[in-house]
């Protein structure tokens, strides 16, 4: 896994790889199409671990991330056991919501499926809508500030 890697533009690129199992392949030897959404939701958590937010720590905080939306668009198939490489990218700060973007790769750098995820912060206690958690809002807020220097 390779970490986050910061450009002069405001934004947060994390890339993680993967195989695809066995299971995970359809019968034409395509990887199964609602997979995509298990990769980029894997990738997305691999991004927040990298900043020490993983889903430990939004317990211990009663915070909870559902999915709002997910759009994805297919260019390519990819194979059991071909190793995948997500980029996951933060645009903008967390507020209610929280977008994330992915872009999937082949071994031979071909674009597979790209991507785009919306969650929302969630009190796990009153199961309603806030704003971002402090501790979180920290994190990017000064992630992003040295993507732009």
């Amino acid at each position: 896994m390779e970490a986050y890697d910061m450009k002069s533009e405001k934004k947060i690129i994390h890339k993680t790889q993967l195989r695809p199992r066995y299971g995970e392949v359809d019968r034409m030897g395509y990887v199964y199409h609602a997979n995509y959404i298990t990769y980029c939701h894997q990738a997305r958590t691999e991004l927040l671990r990298e900043f020490g937010i993983n889903d430990s720590v939004l317990e211990e905080n009663s915070i909870m991330l559902p999915v709002i939306s997910m759009d994805l668009r297919y260019f390519k198939p990819a194979y059991y056991d071909e190793l995948l490489t997500i980029k996951t990218v933060i645009r903008k700060l967390p507020e209610v919501r929280f977008h994330f973007e992915f872009e999937i790769r082949n071994e031979a750098k071909e674009k597979v499926c790209t991507a785009n995820s919306t969650v929302v912060f969630v009190n796990s206690a009153t199961r309603k809508p806030v704003k971002v958690p402090e501790l979180i809002e920290e994190i990017f807020k000064q992630e992003l500030e040295i993507a732009c220097v």
